[in-house]
């Protein structure tokens, strides 16, 4: 059973920077999908950022040139690094690997506010 771990939300102005981290257990990290979601309240969750096994990456339009997402496979540990946050950005934030449809995880989530 994997186990992911988020760590790094919290309250920040806007235009600041956060960097979200997801730690998991199992050995199956660096051959998984991984994303990272967000869910407003009222909204429904969507995708912010992935990344196939061999580590190309994809971003939502609203995200682009902002966020960055990146892992260490020796640490098992996806990051998702924001910069010029907004208003908008403010969710709880949910890291997922996917290794096969029986094989798909989330996290318990992290809370980020952006304050105006």
């Amino acid at each position: 059973q994997v186990q992911l771990v988020e760590s790094g939300g919290g309250l920040v102005q806007v235009g600041g920077s956060l960097r979200l981290s997801c730690a998991a257990s199992g050995s199956m990290f660096s051959i998984s999908t991984l994303g990272w979601y967000r869910q407003a309240p009222g909204k429904q969750r969507e995708l912010v950022a992935g990344m196939s096994r061999v580590g190309s990456t994809s971003y939502a339009d609203s995200v682009k040139g902002r966020f960055t997402i990146s892992r260490d496979i020796a640490k098992n540990t996806v990051y998702l690094q924001m910069n010029s946050l907004k208003p908008e950005d403010t969710a709880v934030y949910y890291c997922r690997q996917i290794f096969n449809a029986v094989s798909d995880y989330w996290g318990q989530g992290t809370q980020v506010t952006v304050s105006s």
